[in-house]
């Protein structure tokens, strides 16, 4: 495994309670990444979605298309763990009122925006019972934040 680290980057810890407060207004307001954009992004923030190989460059070129978004899509989120300037958010999403999709999105921030956004999505799946010998009882969903 290659591990490959930015030097032109430095860690910087970033107020945790600004932190919260962009993802309250990213994921707590329907259709947030595009209404408060200004608020949540730098202008020449990136947004990439490994599975696809997608990235998108600018504020604009993806609030652009997230505002055309052809299905109406609902987050839960599961779980958040910040750390320095980095936010890494569980989330269970919905698409149209559809089954729930579980990702993970990780935000980078510099200062008080969000420079770098990385998204993964998957489908959930039922457990295997052979593994329910060692299975904890206690559901690994942990809705709230």
């Amino acid at each position: 495994m290659t591990c490959t680290l930015d030097p032109r980057k430095e860690s910087a810890v970033v107020e945790r309670s600004m932190i919260e407060a962009k993802l309250r207004l990213y994921f707590g307001t329907p259709g947030g990444d595009v209404e408060h954009a200004a608020e949540l992004y730098h202008e020449d923030a990136v947004l990439e979605f490994p599975q696809s190989g997608e990235r998108f460059e600018g504020r604009g070129a993806f609030t652009a298309w997230r505002s055309k978004y052809p299905a109406e899509v609902a987050f839960a989120v599961l779980r958040v763990t910040i750390r320095d300037d980095v936010a890494v958010v569980e989330l269970s999403a919905s698409y149209d009122g559809g089954p729930a999709m579980y990702g993970v999105g990780l935000l980078e921030f510099e200062g008080e925006f969000i420079a770098r956004e990385r998204i993964y999505i998957g489908a959930g799946w039922e457990a295997p019972e052979w593994r329910a010998p060692w299975r904890s009882s206690v559901s690994a969903e942990n809705p709230g934040w």
